[in-house]
């Protein structure tokens, strides 16, 4: 596509409408203990309900809090809500003891698999398909996996069709290997997470393992992969298609989940189902479609029957350097780069490209800092290095637009600094936390427990207005009532509403 082209698609989007961006993040953290070990606690009860707060849930583990922001119109606004959320977190922890947030996607130090708990949500029998599913989780890829935490940037343009947001996603998921070469923040992990597992890591000092030019084992083999989602090639050449993908992988039984069973002897559930997914959140991307669903509604229902409503960006890394995950350059960044993935032209994918398109990602997360590495792009190889420079290159009339429509030049900024850490690659999140975790003793643990200290000290010195902790007390307290309506309202055995809610007629209009 000509620069030409691309200025005068851009040309089309009008101030009012780039205004019109709506960005929310969803924040995953474990909790852990001073020492820097998993905090076995429970959710602790002044934050609510996690089966029905709106801002702060739990996401695999009962030690795993997911804050949740709302869609806002800039990206101050949406970092200052995570602020906030941050702060009731905190200083609700504080009250109790001396828990942290841990900062880093890769966990803390982690107890044996089986004890590792799981999300709890109550008695009803969505509460208990939850908890449910997680035990499926568990047996599927053990839980060990599942600790791994990460932020989702949620991304919407008023007035895209289905069509306009898949050619997104091509594109996004075609570029998306710039993206971990530039936040990628998880190039190393403590020694337990590896422990009886197969993997190409190397010793860093006697704590630690990683590898030398890793940008996010997170995205990598060793994060949230899978050997059975390896057997879908899903395309997101429309609605439709990828709609027919997942169903099939949510209807279709495979035998080593069957092997595992619904339940135990003894009764005890093990999973929701035998399928390859038990639900659509299992299958993991880097990129989703999303929308907004109806209580009781199935996701892949939602998005047959009105259309996608948002992207979710499934990709980025915890920044163990920022006190609450991400910074405004980040964010700022993802929506020039999601602009840029909208407005490109967008062939469709094909079987080739999905099998090209994961190999660049597990290349970029093992080496993408390795000096030349090159990455398949259309029918030939491209230093992954050019790429980037290349798409920032093409970024800039998109922040020029953007700083018109907002004020400032807060956008410019990001590029800038996108542009720098791109010549400097020693400034890149995955090569200071390798310089960092080396000037603590080579100990992963010890550089991310100082980083997580770090940012619960900076949380809980910020002003904390009684208004604040007034709104989240009010949410928690209203968080738990809804809890409790929910379970008074249940009328059927669980079993029939699990047979109801993963049966392929929840699907949507055009499922068989």
């Amino acid at each position: 596509m000509t620069e030409n082209t691309l200025r005068d698609r851009l040309a089309a989007l009008t101030p009012d409408r780039l205004r019109g961006i709506r960005r929310g993040i969803e924040k995953e953290s474990l909790r852990a203990r001073p020492d820097g070990q998993l905090a076995l606690t429970p959710h602790p009860a002044a934050l609510g309900s996690p089966l029905t707060h709106p801002h702060i849930t739990t996401d695999f583990s009962e030690s795993q809090l997911e804050l949740v922001t709302g869609a806002r119109a800039s990206v101050d606004a949406v970092l200052a809500e995570l602020t906030g959320i941050h702060q009731f977190v905190y200083h609700e922890l504080a009250a109790l003891g001396d828990e942290m947030l841990w900062v880093s996607s890769m966990p803390c130090g982690l107890p044996p698999d089986e004890t590792i708990p799981l999300g709890r949500y109550g008695g009803s029998n969505v509460g208990r398909a939850k908890s449910v599913y997680r035990m499926g989780l568990g047996h599927r890829y053990g839980r060990r996996m599942q600790t791994i935490s990460g932020i989702h940037y949620n991304w919407s343009l008023p007035g895209l069709g289905n069509d306009q947001y898949f050619g997104l996603i091509r594109n996004f998921r075609r570029n998306a290997a710039v993206l971990l070469y530039l936040f990628g923040a998880s190039p190393a992990v403590c020694s337990t997470f590896v422990a009886g597992r197969n993997h190409q890591l190397q010793p860093l000092g006697q704590y630690a393992m990683y590898l030398p030019h890793a940008t996010s084992l997170r995205m990598g083999r060793l994060g949230y992969q899978s050997d059975a989602q390896a057997t879908l090639a899903v395309s997101y050449n429309s609605l439709d298609s990828y709609a027919a993908s997942l169903q099939k992988a949510l209807t279709r039984s495979y035998p080593p989940y069957e092997a595992i069973g619904i339940q135990n002897p003894g009764g005890d559930y093990n999973q929701l189902a035998t399928t390859l997914l038990q639900i659509e959140n299992e299958f993991y991307g880097t990129i989703r479609p999303k929308r907004v669903i109806l209580p009781g509604e199935r996701p892949l229902h939602a998005l047959r029957a009105r259309g996608v409503e948002y992207v979710e960006v499934r990709l980025m890394d915890l920044n163990p350097f920022e006190a609450i995950g991400i910074d405004a350059g980040a964010a700022r960044f993802l929506d020039l780069f999601l602009l840029h993935c909208l407005l490109s032209d967008s062939p469709p994918d094909t079987p080739d490209e999905i099998v090209a398109l994961e190999a660049n990602q597990h290349l970029t997360a093992a080496r993408g800092r390795e000096p030349g590495l090159a990455l398949r792009r259309g029918a030939g190889d491209v230093p992954l290095a050019d790429w980037a420079s290349e798409l920032a290159s093409e970024l800039a009339p998109i922040a020029a637009a953007m700083d018109a429509a907002h004020g400032g030049s807060g956008y410019a900024d990001a590029l800038a600094g996108a542009r720098a850490a791109l010549n400097a690659p020693g400034t890149l999140p995955s090569a200071r936390v390798l310089q960092a975790v080396r000037r603590e003793g080579d100990s992963f643990v010890a550089f991310a427990r100082q980083r997580s200290q770090a940012a619960r000290a900076a949380l809980l010195a910020l002003p904390y207005g009684p208004e604040l902790k007034a709104r989240f007390a009010s949410l928690a307290s209203q968080s738990v009532a809804e809890q409790r309506r929910i379970e008074e309202q249940d009328s059927v055995p669980f079993e029939t509403y699990r047979r109801e809610y993963t049966s392929p007629t929840r699907l949507g209009p055009d499922s068989g």
